[in-house]
């Protein structure tokens, strides 16, 4: 599973942050149901060749934060009740405020909106076929 998660070492941003990035974006795009378990952490550190004191630091920060439950001596599992419906306004600041950091770092990589807006078009269309 851990196949679902990329972590490019190159990458400035940190490899908690690139791996915590990941996993919601997995989950929100579907990749991981809730419900669904994630590797431990010791098999995630091997398949991403990273320290399991990194996995370990994501796993108990996005547990911490609602999206994940640790079922002592079972796994981790993505957690239902993160995903209850949030108020419309709240996640419209925090679609914005996501835009925002995106726009952002793609102007710091050199790109422009439009690239931007291509690349975000590009991606909705793959994601169209695969329902047809």
């Amino acid at each position: 599973m851990s196949q679902v998660f990329f972590i490019n070492p190159a990458d400035p941003t940190p490899l908690y942050a690139q791996l915590t990035r990941a996993i919601q974006f997995a989950i929100a795009t579907g990749k991981l149901r809730i419900g669904e378990q994630l590797p431990t952490v010791r098999q995630m550190a091997v398949d991403l060749k990273i320290n399991a004191n990194t996995v370990a630091k994501v796993y108990a920060e996005l547990e911490r934060t609602g999206i994940v439950e640790t079922r002592r001596g079972v796994g981790t599992f993505i957690c239902a009740r993160h995903f209850e419906p949030k108020l419309k306004r709240q996640h419209e600041l925090e679609l914005s405020d996501l835009a925002d950091r995106v726009v952002a770092e793609a102007g710091a990589m050199g790109f422009t909106l439009d690239d931007l807006i291509d690349q975000l078009q590009s991606r909705r269309k793959k994601e169209l076929k695969k329902y047809v």
